[in-house]
């Protein structure tokens, strides 16, 4: 299937600077992924910051669990620029290769089953890394 076959709004048979929707896989294009590269950028230093305050006040360990949530979010950020899929849009249904905020709506409905399916697998490989790092956390000895 062609892009104007998923796609409410597209010029049939243009790719957009060389990527194309492809349901389930691909559904944003350079400027979408620069920007969730740049959300991974800034979860990965509230984890940074938030780790460094919990061990600079000598917080216990089960309160470093608390890392895991930026840490979560910095995965998903950089998961879905990896992937070059947005867990958002694909649980929304839509889709943006052009500049941020010009997004089209999936009208094929398995399409859109396969971006919810794409959005979930995110979604939980961000929350186990989430998980993941937060147990490092608490269990690494910081101090003396």
């Amino acid at each position: 299937m062609t892009l104007s076959t998923y796609a409410a709004n597209s010029s049939p048979g243009t790719p957009l600077a060389g990527v194309e929707y492809r349901p389930g896989v691909c559904n944003i294009g350079p400027a979408e992924i620069a920007r969730r590269r740049r959300a991974g950028h800034v979860g990965l230093l509230v984890t940074l910051a938030v780790l460094a305050g919990l061990v600079a006040i000598d917080a216990p360990p089960l309160a470093r669990l608390i890392v895991g949530l930026p840490a979560a979010a910095a995965a998903s950020g950089y998961l879905q620029a990896w992937l070059k899929f947005c867990a958002g849009f694909g649980s929304r249904g839509i889709f943006n290769f052009g500049p941020v905020g010009d997004s089209q709506e999936v009208v094929d409905e398995d399409a859109r089953a396969r971006d919810r399916a794409g959005a979930n697998r995110i979604g939980l490989a961000s929350l186990a890394i989430g998980v993941a790092v937060g147990v490092v956390a608490a269990v690494i000895p910081f101090g003396a």
